[in-house]
């Protein structure tokens, strides 16, 4: 099952332990999914004891999971819990209550060695000497719960953080220098609420992610995984290329609920791979294609990944308005991607696949509707206005009654009957509107009226522990990440990068007006945007999306609001950059997952998936310029979204033939590099640029298209 390998992949080197701890460890991930599933549906604590809970949960499953010393293979080494990790526990559990437990104040101790503790609204600012020992014992154990389940990135990057808050005055950057805090200022910046650990992405994580995550789990679960591939082989599975067109478009489906790019490899490559290289694909392209199809995961909608919520957060936004945002750049990425599988399999003369083993689509859907309620249902909630949240948990609920209950099983209709319950209830007080009360029902009633047998109970129980497991990376990576975000705000050392940017860029700006037909500001904004971008993808290099993209909205977002970018446009540019290190070698952890299922060369696999990214490349420059193809901005026109989205596709599938080396046949090295060029120039926004591209690609085309008919005559005549 798919939920089998997220479990899989994301502990494939964690501790092992035995069958009582483990089944104690499944009890608690159960309680914890069925708190966040709860607090979606019925509301949270308030927000401070919420994400204490919530941490609590996420340091139990790091260190019960992830020993101090990751072993070579997955199981190898002790998978007792040892001592220490229990005191790590219990030192985690005690700081993170300590906070919502004394928040009014208390008493701490008996008779003559107690301790009085005034009201945190005191201690702001000036914390006593148990805000000190548990906030210092939170940051460390935020540190290492990171570098046991992420690596050593991210504490590194925290260390670094520490340093400069601390030593501020002794930076020898002039521009970087701030007065600098001492540690009892430092730990009330991150320990306290509002900013460091306890601070908005860690809120957003534990309040709108994990449900997501779950959701998921429990679809795929159900079977929507398996109906997306059948999908995709209905669409395109005997066209020429087809298994790799089946791969593209799979993982463009499954990666609208996933969000993860390896869980997406590995979901969808262990059936499309092999089936590429049957076709005779080599093995190096189809786990490229595999790897770049399946990193489009966070930037399709409609479930594009944690980073997403958080990027809505931080513009003060709907979620949907993200989704929207994420429409035509997501295209632009497939877009790409499939034009290259097209052209190499044209290239390298591969005939359709004649035993695709589904070519009906209207088949599959009548077959398989039943899989995709559960999703049409979330999607309606979200988009009808409802919150994340609320349509996470009505999406799980369809979920469940779809996959486990049936008039068969008289039993399992308790879950009918209390989501029905839950459904009128918000009716009656006017959460829901007539439309979705009426539509939900409709639901209940439609899953428990099947004619096949529901999975057991168990399974989803079993899926609901598996979600809060697979939760445990991207809650240790907001909490961890906090930190640096805190310094951060506190020393304002991302406007004094910014500046630094803009400077350097102005500087080579004046440098190249001298040798380009373009004014000194056009010149700085292309120089930035493209520091920018090198940076975002140096900084993706081993960090997981979640914290890479809260890193680089809080130091490289400022830089280009400061260009004039819109503030979405500008959020979007900053992610994207970001997740294409998941393609850019040497550290391209998707392509690698797909190299090991594929054989091939892990390096040369990355190398070949980054070409096939082009347009998740170029895209993010586009909208930069024309934001339009984010379809939210200011001042946004149907005409303009017109020419720049068909002249970005037209741009990004010429670029693909040049990188295919095939346009009405295979092309030389320096033909091809003339037509990805002139795709280059029709992508670039702007009339001028579009009339000049294609005046210049249709005289090309045109030639090797007569070149192709002169092949064709010659061949008849021979």
């Amino acid at each position: 099952m798919p939920g089998q390998h997220l479990d899989t992949e994301d502990f494939s080197e964690i501790r092992r332990p035995g069958p009582r701890v483990r089944n104690v460890l499944w009890v608690l991930a159960l309680v914890f999914a069925v708190y966040h599933i709860a607090g979606a549906g019925f509301g949270v604590p308030v927000q401070r004891l919420h994400i204490a809970l919530h941490l609590c949960g996420i340091a139990i499953f790091a260190f019960a999971y992830y020993p101090l010393v990751r072993p070579e293979r997955p199981g190898e080494g002790p998978n007792r819990i040892p001592v220490y990790d229990i005191v790590l526990m219990a030192l985690a559990i005690a700081a993170l209550l300590y906070l919502p437990m004394f928040w009014r104040g208390g008493t701490i101790g008996f008779g003559a060695l107690s301790y009085q503790i005034s009201p945190q609204t005191l201690r702001q600012g000036n914390p006593n000497a148990f805000d000190l020992f548990f906030g210092t014992v939170l940051i460390a154990i935020t540190i290492e719960m990171s570098r046991r389940a992420l690596g050593w990135a991210l504490p590194i990057i925290s260390f670094c953080a520490i340093g400069y808050a601390l030593f501020g005055p002794s930076i020898p950057i002039d521009i970087l220098k701030h007065p600098g805090v001492d540690w009892r200022q430092f730990v009330n910046n991150i320990y306290f609420p509002s900013e460091g650990i306890f601070g908005l992405p860690v809120w957003v994580v534990s309040t709108i992610v994990i449900q997501f995550v779950i959701f998921g789990v429990i679809a795929q679960r159900t079977g929507l995984g398996e109906f997306f591939i059948d999908t995709a082989h209905a669409i395109a599975g005997r066209q020429i290329g087809g298994p790799a067109k089946v791969s593209v478009i799979s993982s463009a489906l499954f990666g609208s609920i996933s969000g993860s790019a390896i869980a997406n490899t590995v979901s969808t490559g262990s059936l499309t791979i092999p089936n590429m290289k049957r076709l005779g694909y080599p093995g190096m392209f189809a786990a490229a294609v595999e790897a770049a199809a399946s990193a489009g995961g966070q930037i399709t909608p409609p479930l594009m990944g944690a980073a997403a919520f958080i990027m809505a957060e931080f513009l003060e936004v709907p979620y949907t308005t993200i989704v929207i945002a994420a429409i035509v750049p997501s295209l632009m990425h497939y877009t790409g991607v499939y034009a290259q599988v097209h052209f190499t399999a044209l290239r390298l003369g591969l005939a359709p696949d004649a035993t695709s083993r589904l070519s009906d689509v209207v088949g599959v859907w009548r077959r398989g509707w039943r899989h995709v309620f559960p999703l049409a249902a979330l999607l309606i909630i979200l988009f009808s206005g409802y919150t994340p949240y609320m349509s996470a948990f009505v999406g799980i609920s369809v979920a469940a009654l779809f996959g486990f209950t049936s008039w068969r099983r008289p039993v399992t209709l308790l879950l009918n009957a209390g989501f029905i319950a839950f459904v009128v209830a918000k009716g009656l007080d006017g959460s829901f509107g007539l439309p979705v009360t009426l539509f939900l029902v409709a639901a209940s009633i439609i899953a428990a009226w099947r004619s096949d047998d529901p999975q057991p109970i168990g399974q989803l129980a079993d899926a609901l522990a598996v979600g809060a497991k697979y939760s445990v990376v991207v809650g240790v990576a907001a909490a961890v990440v906090g930190i640096t975000v805190g310094v951060i705000n506190t020393t304002g050392v991302g406007f004094r990068v910014g500046f630094m940017v803009t400077n350097g860029a102005a500087q080579m700006a004046d440098s190249l007006h001298v040798l380009l037909p373009l004014a000194v500001p056009d010149i700085q904004m292309f120089l930035s945007l493209v520091l920018i971008a090198i940076v975002c993808i140096m900084m993706g290099a081993g960090l997981p999306t979640t914290a890479l993209y809260i890193l680089l909205a809080t130091v490289a977002q400022p830089t280009l609001s400061q260009l004039g970018v819109p503030p979405i446009a500008s959020h979007m540019f900053v992610f994207y950059y970001g997740i294409i290190a998941e393609l850019t070698p040497p550290v391209c952890t998707t392509a690698f997952a797909a190299a090991a299922i594929a054989q091939s060369p892990p390096f040369r696999t990355g190398v070949e998936a980054f070409k096939l990214g082009i347009g998740k490349i170029v895209v993010p420059m586009v909208f930069c310029y024309a934001p339009s193809l984010l379809l939210v901005t200011d001042g946004f026109t149907w005409r303009s979204l017109i020419q720049d989205g068909s002249t970005c596709a037209i741009g990004v599938i010429v670029m693909s033939a040049g990188l295919s080396r095939y346009l009405f046949g295979t092309l030389k090295t320096w033909q091809a590099a003339i037509v990805f060029l002139t795709g280059l120039t029709i992508t670039a926004p702007g009339t001028t640029s579009d009339v000049v591209g294609l005046a210049l690609f249709i005289p090309i085309a045109g030639y090797f298209y007569i070149q192709k008919n002169r092949r064709v005559n010659s061949t008849c005549v021979s």
